[in-house]
């Protein structure tokens, strides 16, 4: 019930976003983020904490702001299947022009190795 409760919650915030002027979401490391100041956008990277694994990102926080991180597990792991994934959904806002880059790095907080590694680059107007 509290996972159904907090898809819901993933869902309606995504429903707002859009009607308040469409935030993109970006999965794809190689596609450049356009964007304005001031505007909005996801990334969406795929996703499993129940290994213990999960998306560190770094960027210059004076050029975006992270205005939320979120998991929505896959529908797999809402029916129980152990071992499922789902989408970790990291939504920025754009506070001044320029370029810059953010990194997300996929692994355990405790350990050194990096299973992943995706660079997005973002050009703000």
């Amino acid at each position: 019930m509290k996972k159904l409760l907090i898809v819901a919650a993933v869902v309606a915030i995504f429903l707002v976003a859009g009607c308040a002027g469409g935030i993109k979401t970006y999965t794809d490391p190689e596609q450049t983020i356009n964007i304005s100041v001031n505007q909005e956008f996801i990334i969406a990277l795929d996703s499993n904490p129940t290994t213990g694994f999960t998306w560190h990102r770094s960027h210059d926080a004076t050029i975006l702001e992270l205005i939320e991180k979120t998991y929505e597990p896959s529908e797999e792991a809402e029916q129980g299947l152990i071992g499922a994934g789902g989408t970790e959904y990291f939504r920025f806002k754009a506070l001044k022009a320029g370029k810059t880059e953010i990194t997300m790095v996929y692994k355990r907080p405790w350990e050194e190795e990096i299973i992943d590694q995706k660079v997005f680059t973002v050009n703000i107007k």
